[in-house]
């Protein structure tokens, strides 16, 4: 942007010519010279940047470019990834320019009179004008480069997307055309039924819910966010609005709307905030009518590098030492939703690299990731978890994801791959780690194969974390102290969920992960292969100092990140109780 000075610390050379930015990259490593090539063909196919067209293709992050376009261009940049919105910065610029021109203000720095703004294209000289015309004789702007998919984000997020819903509803129920909400879409007018669904879409998904239900009753419509793993009502619809609504979501998801006595699934793509958002729906006639039910797979917040796991250093250790291990059988387990897929795609970005060939079978292909090659398992591709196996072992590959092991024939196939030198990785429903030995047995997997080729297993659930800003200090009380393992009278701080504008009142804000992680050795092994009872088994890992799921999340508790009344929510403390 013209309005930007170059970068004073950055040496110039007067006729020296600009470095191009693919070289650039190049030059520092960041990507190959043949990643560039596809990368420029790429661009010269969608007319993308080069920048967007290397994120695309999965050879380069947000953070390399916005480092690499603020070094190439002499300008400063900016990261919008946990910012707190300036309510007097929002004011000063009006959402429909900023979504215009992808630029966010950022902050206003009263001290030096300067308005932070962040832009995607800082060579924008018609933006640059118009906000120095609108500001007048207020603050200067000050330019910084961000990534355009954050700006989009942070405009969604914090100009207050819920408004737009609003609008929509009021042009509804009194056939007023809302002029605000119109304006801020570039396509022009669309029914208001489209654009509801397309809002209450975009808003269940910038405030991090992972489900939204609707739900019609005799006379109204409730729709319901799950949020951190609590459903959570966030609006109340009359029920004649249900009908059109339905059809819609059934258009765009690819069902059939002649159909409303029959479940039905499908699938929705959509661009939400400069980034590629799936759902997962599924329809389900009541007596009322047809229950919907999407779940949101954001890609933004499905993949996390396992040292974002939150695992205790021990468990860290004992991780990367099952990883290590050449051929086996790792098994993941929990309930729905707690995790699992999030878990095994971070060790599958752990163990990613050019020397691997990493294959996987998902019923279906969640989160797209470079490299590995994914297979979705569906009725219309005629082909389930064992018979996907078998076709990938003529793959060469050598690490393999199956989705889930839900059948003798499935479990089967998997420990074959682990027998025949390959990486498995998988997931099991069971309540614990130690519990899911008897459940392969009951899938028809032999004690002796069991022991030899189960690598380890890991047992997880997502617990709710309290809120940073609101969260309030306290002494615990006896039995707390007991569970916690504080010797009696011993001075020691819990923390109480209070709640706030920032976590809407509800006290937690965020989830993360408690785990216990069970790793085969010699020991286990014989006590498998001799059918050796539970309790038998559980005695021998403690003697190993195996940590239960229980004590990682009451660590989780005494670490102030959570509370006791949320870890009892999702794991039996009971027997902890004398």
């Amino acid at each position: 942007m013209s309005a930007v000075p170059a970068n004073p610390a950055r040496p110039t050379t007067p006729n020296a010519p600009p470095v191009r930015l693919g070289d650039q990259l190049v030059a520092l490593g960041l990507i190959s010279s043949d990643q560039l090539r596809i990368a420029l063909m790429e661009q010269k196919q969608t007319g993308k940047p080069l920048g967007e067209a290397l994120m695309a293709l999965g050879f380069a992050t947000a953070e390399v470019m916005r480092s690499a376009l603020a070094e190439n261009l002499g300008e400063q940049s900016i990261s919008l990834k946990g910012i707190v919105a300036d309510a007097e910065a929002l004011a000063l610029i009006p959402k429909a320019v900023a979504k215009r021109h992808s630029l966010f203000p950022v902050s206003l720095v009263k001290r030096t009179n300067e308005l932070i703004i962040a832009t995607a294209n800082p060579n924008d000289i018609v933006a640059a004008d118009q906000i120095k015309a609108m500001l007048g004789s207020g603050p200067r702007p000050s330019w910084r480069l961000g990534n355009g998919a954050e700006i989009q984000s942070a405009i969604e997020q914090y100009y207050g997307h819920e408004l737009s819903i609003d609008g929509i509803l009021h042009e509804l129920e009194t056939g007023k055309v809302d002029i605000a909400s119109i304006a801020q879409e570039s396509e022009g007018y669309s029914h208001p039924v489209v654009r509801l669904i397309d809002s209450l879409l975009a808003d269940a998904t910038l405030r991090g819910a992972s489900d939204i239900h609707f739900e019609p009753e005799l006379q109204f419509l409730r729709i319901r966010y799950r949020i951190d793993g609590v459903l959570r009502q966030v609006r109340v619809l009359h029920l004649r609005y249900w009908s059109a609504m339905v059809v819609r979501l059934k258009v765009i998801a690819g069902m059939n709307i002649a159909e409303t006595r029959a479940p039905q699934d499908g699938h929705i793509s959509l661009s939400i905030s400069g980034r590629p958002v799936d759902f997962r729906s599924a329809a389900q006639p009541t007596i009322h009518g047809e229950n919907f039910v999407l779940r949101i797979l954001d890609r933004k917040s499905g993949i996390m590098p396992i040292t974002g796991l939150g695992l205790s250093e021990p468990n860290f250790h004992l991780l990367e030492l099952m990883l290590s291990r050449p051929e086996g059988i790792l098994l993941v387990t929990g309930p729905t939703g707690s995790g699992k897929t999030t878990t095994l795609y971070s060790v599958l970005g752990h163990l990613n690299n050019e020397g691997v060939n990493i294959m996987t079978l998902e019923d279906p292909v969640e989160y797209p990731l470079p490299v590995i090659r994914q297979t979705s398992i569906s009725g219309a591709v005629k082909m389930d978890f064992a018979e996907g196996i078998r076709s990938m072992m003529r793959q060469d590959p050598d690490i393999i994801l199956v989705g889930e092991v839900r059948d003798q024939e499935t479990a089967e196939m998997a420990f074959r791959a682990a027998m025949t030198g390959h990486q498995v990785f998988t997931t099991l429903h069971t309540n614990s780690a130690i519990r899911s030995i008897p459940r392969l047995i009951d899938l028809g997997i032999k004690p002796d194969v069991v022991a030899g080729n189960v690598i380890g297993i890991v047992a997880q659930r997502l617990i709710r974390t309290l809120c940073t800003a609101c969260k309030a200090p306290d002494a615990p009380t006896p039995g707390e102290a007991q569970l916690l393992g504080y010797a009696q009278g011993a001075a020691a701080t819990v923390y109480r969920k209070v709640g706030c504008a920032k976590c809407d009142q509800q006290g937690y804000k965020g989830r993360l992960s408690i785990m216990e992680l069970l790793k085969f050795d010699a020991g286990l092994d014989e006590l498998v292969t001799q059918r050796a009872s539970l309790k038998a088994m559980a005695d021998y890992l403690h003697s190993k100092g195996f940590v239960p799921m229980a004590q990682d999340g009451l660590r989780r508790v005494r670490e102030g990140h959570t509370t006791i009344e949320e870890v009892g929510r999702v794991v039996d403390l009971t027997d902890m109780v004398l």
